[in-house]
């Protein structure tokens, strides 16, 4: 028994952890970071609010040797979405964050309605 439990603990701490990795469950249907807003519209259908925004973001790219190097700064821009799911009062409203047209993060609300 102590080497089974040994052997399950040491498995958990093998696996790569992914703390900040956005998930959506729709019913029996799972989405996950990456997941594009078509794939979110077939496995949970259409959301109950769209918000869209968008923003613009500097980067920096050094081009060059270390001691003679140049800096150049571009500005880039990102379309925000915000997809809200309201399941119902047993669950929690969902908020969908795309990024670009991607999933890249989901947040949770208050109980829905």
């Amino acid at each position: 028994m102590r080497v089974l439990l040994a052997t399950l603990t040491l498995s958990f701490l093998l696996l790569p952890a992914r703390g900040d990795a956005a998930t959506l469950r729709c019913g029996s249907n799972l989405v996950a970071d990456g997941a594009s807003k078509t794939d979110v519209l077939l496995k949970c259908g259409e959301p109950s609010a769209k918000e869209s925004r968008t923003e613009s973001d500097a980067v920096k790219q050094r081009q060059g040797e270390k001691n003679d190097s140049t800096t150049t700064e571009r500005v880039v821009q990102k379309t925000i979405e915000e997809w809200t799911y309201n399941f119902g009062s047993n669950r929690l409203i969902q908020v969908a964050v795309f990024e670009n047209g991607k999933l890249v993060d989901v947040r949770s609300g208050g109980y829905g309605r």
